[in-house]
Formats: C-alpha cells, structure tokens, sequence
C-alpha cells in the first residue's frame, strides 16, 4: 500500500506518456514539430473514463500530465526526444506525490544515437514517482518489452486485436487495473516476464487469423484466472534495428507460480507456431499484385504498398508503386484506372497549386526524404491534369491530385495515411478499378470497402521481407533471420 493512499482519500493517479513508433531503416527523422503534445487538463479529453463525467471519477484524483504522441516514421532527433522527456519529467516531479502513473506508450520508440528508448524513459519516469508509486502501462503488441523496461513498471498491458480495434480498450484496462490495484492495497504484483526469440511483422500476426487469432484469444482467459492480474503477448517492432526487437510475454499476478507457468505455455506455443503465421492477405510483388487486380473482376480491388506504410514507420514518400502502374501499358492507356493517394512530396504539391485546377503538370515525384538510398527510392515522372486540389487538411496538409492516362496519384504535403472514406474528399475509391494505398493490413473500413485486396511486398523502410532490409544488430538467432539447425530455445520466465 501506498503511504498517500493508506490515509484513507483518493489515490492520486497522473497520466503521462510518449507514443511513437520508429523504423530505424527511414531516412525520416521525428522533430519536435511532429509530435502532438497534450499537457494539463486538456489531456483528459484523450480518456473518457478519467473525464469528471467518467465512471472512475468519483474514486480518484486524475492528474495529467503530459502525453506526446507523433504518427510512426524514423527516429526521433535526440535532442527532440530530450526536450519531451525533461518536461515530462519535470512535471511528473511538479505533480507532487503519486499513488500511481497511467503510463500510455507505444514500445517501438527509437532514438537517435540511444539504445532502448522506452527503457530509458521508464527509468527517468521511475525516478521521478519514487518506488512506491505502481505504474500501469498500456502498450502496442508492435512494441518491444526489454527487460530494463518490464523491471520498471508495476502493471504492463498491450491490445489484443490486430489490427487495433482495442486500443482505447487496453488504455481503459490499463487504468482500471491500476485502480482496483490501489484501492486493493494489495501493493505490486509479481511481473513474469520472457522473450521469445521470433520477430514478425505486423502483417504476419493478425488476429483475424490463426494462429494469432487463438493465441491472442487465450490472453483474455488467462486474465481471469485467480491469482492472474493481466495477460500480455506482443510480436515486437521488426523494422528497427535493436537487440530488443522480438516477441515477449508478460503475465502479472499475486500467484507467481502461476504466473510463471501461464508466461512459459503462451512463450511456448508461440515459439511452436512460429512457422505458421500467414500474411494477413495474398501477397506478391507490385507487378502481380497490379496484373491480378486488373484480370480480376473485383471492384474496387485494394492492393497495400506495404513497404512504405505511413503508418508503421515507412517514409511515405516512395513512388515506387506509382511507377509500376505507370508501367501498365491498360493503366498507361486509361483502358483500367487506378488511384494511388498519400505519396508525400509538398514540391510536387505546391506546383500543382501553382498550375491551377485543369492544368497540365509535368512532375518529379516522390524522394524528397529517401531519394539516394536506395533505387526504389527515385523519383517517379509524372505528365497529367490537376483534377483535385485541397487545402489544409489537419494530417496532410495540402493535397493535390494528378491524373496521367487512367492513373490519379494523390500527392500529399505531409505523411498522410488514407484508411477511410473521409481521408480521400472528393474522390471516391470506388468509383476506380484500381485502389493502391500506402498501408499494410486494411483498416475495418478501408477493409470492408475492397471487392478485394492484395498486400504488395514492395520495398522500403518497413518491408515485409525483413531480410532485405540489413538488420546488423538484432540478439541471434532469432526467427526468421535464423531457423535451419536453430535449437529449441530456453523459454523460462523471470519473475522481475
């Protein structure tokens, strides 16, 4: 129990965090002017259960305190990562005594010239509550549980779903974890911890499959079992280059044998199933992808760029598809159509804007970040009509749509992904035969928007083919780097 809290008054609970997730393989680098921070009062919007109108108001005392979150893309500039963590720190320290911290984090954070990054934040945020305080940290089964990192925290949780349908879900379940905890007096549970050595991308552990469907779905039974606190398994962040990146299992619990045991069967039978995790979807390179969407009588027929998804880490700024459909000699003709929005290049758009709705452009397009490390990193060109143009849009800035032959290229200002309706304005993916975007799994919406869809295994800096990428400093072996003569490998828990 808590000396704050054993007064017989309401715990004091802050809520903080910084949420990120970085692919170290971006030439992109994360400024202070990326991330979006919440400070004060303000920060509760962002909760509905710690609002005064929430369920949990009357029975504890919220303090918030700062939350920063940015859209994944390369790592954070150190000096950026330094700024946010002193003001978090600092305002943690200004809060005055905690019973507990709300610790709302992503896990796949990297910065540059640092090692670890949620370790070495939950450290500083350790310091600055004290020992007694217990923190509850919500997280992205994509992030990275290092041991520097679990020893810190007191309640450790991360979604269930993939794609996160949960995420609010696992913040609440963080919270209210925290709150029977404290109201309890039961004081810190026993945190059994192992990782597992596998490392997957996200494309390749949805639950809208097997095996990850039942292995996630048994985390919610495990919660349940007396003497058990929580359940969490995450696949770990594949496209960044630390010994920490690979899958790991917590369970928290009074029970610590219990703990134990249920931590080594869910490490356990994901090491089995390693194997057999499919891709969410059928794959294929861009041009298969492209010649079966055409021959297919499917409409729309969404195909993933998934190597340059915006929204785990890619630069955004490829034209690496919009060259292949260019390359369609129906597409080039305007015989099929496709749209392909979100390629970020605020050069191209500004030129556009320049030109006027009708115009003819003659465009460089795409590479403004990645143009010279790599040659699917070159700009595309691009000769056609200005058919849309729209400003101020609150994630991509001005976007302006370009029309050559029968493909419409979306050309945003700044990292946008596109997974709904609302996200494309004025053009309709449904009215093209064609829809490329820039993501990996489809979001429900886009998901259920698609006649049908195929996941692209085009490169870039989240590339599904993680052995094209050159990972120097992963922890060997480790699945799927490693797997001919790979010894079945010791799977004990730690109770930290």
């Amino acid at each position: 129990m808590t000396p704050t809290a054993s007064r017989g008054r309401r715990p004091r609970i802050g809520i903080a965090g910084l949420h990120i997730e970085s692919s170290t393989f971006s030439p992109h680098r994360a400024a202070y002017d990326d991330l979006r921070v919440t400070r004060g009062a303000e920060l509760l919007d962002r909760y509905p259960w710690a609002r005064p109108d929430g369920d949990l108001a009357g029975r504890v005392e919220w303090v918030p305190v700062l939350h920063a979150v940015s859209p994944p893309g390369g790592p954070v500039e150190r000096g950026t990562y330094d700024r946010i963590k002193g003001e978090l720190i600092e305002r943690l320290r200004r809060a005055g005594p905690l019973d507990g911290l709300v610790y709302d984090i992503h896990g796949a954070m990297s910065v540059v010239g640092l090692e670890d990054a949620e370790g070495d934040l939950t450290e500083a945020v350790r310091e600055a509550v004290g020992p007694q305080a217990l923190i509850s940290a919500a997280m992205d089964p994509h992030g990275n549980v290092s041991r520097r990192l679990a020893a810190r925290l007191d309640l450790i949780t991360a979604h269930r779903t993939a794609p996160h349908e949960d995420a609010r879900e696992t913040r609440e379940r963080a919270a209210r974890k925290l709150v029977e905890r404290l109201a309890s007096g039961r004081g810190r549970p026993h945190l059994a911890w192992v990782q597992v050595p596998v490392l997957l991308p996200g494309e390749r552990t949805s639950t809208r499959l097997e095996p990850a469907k039942s292995l996630y779905g048994r985390l919610a039974a495990v919660e349940a079992m007396d003497g058990v606190v929580d359940a969490g398994m995450w696949a770990g962040y594949a496209w960044a280059d630390e010994p920490r990146c690979r899958a790991a299992v917590v369970v928290t619990g009074d029970d610590p044998v219990l703990a134990v045991e249920q931590t080594r069967s869910l490490a356990r039978e994901y090491w089995e199933m390693r194997r057999d995790f499919p891709f969410a979807g059928p794959t294929g390179g861009a041009d298969e992808c492209v010649a079966e969407a055409l021959a297919s009588s499917a409409r729309p027929f969404l195909i993933s760029d998934s190597g340059d998804n915006p929204t785990a880490g890619g630069a955004g700024d490829l034209a690496f598809m919009l060259g292949r459909l260019l390359a369609n000699e129906d597409l080039a003709a305007g015989r099929a159509t496709a749209l392909h929005p979100g390629i970020t290049d605020p050069a191209a758009v500004a030129q556009c804007f320049a030109a006027g709705p009708g115009a003819t452009v003659r465009l460089s397009v795409g590479g403004g970040i990645s143009r010279g490390t790599a040659d699917h990193a070159e700009p595309r060109e691009l000769t056609g009509e200005v058919v849309a143009l729209r400003r101020e849009d609150p994630v991509g800035g001005d976007l302006a749509a370009v029309r050559q032959g029968g493909v419409t290229a979306v050309l945003v200002s700044r990292r946008k992904p596109f997974h709904t309706l609302a996200d494309f304005g004025e053009l309709d993916p449904r009215g093209y035969d064609l829809v490329v975007v820039k993501t990996g799994c489809p979001e429900p919406e886009l998901y259920g928007l698609a006649a049908d869809w195929r996941l692209a295994l085009t490169p870039g800096a989240v590339d599904q083919d993680l052995t094209r990428l050159g990972h120097r400093r992963l922890a060997r072996p480790l699945y799927p780097f490693d797997d001919e003569g790979f010894d079945v490998p010791h799977l004990e828990p730690l109770l930290l």
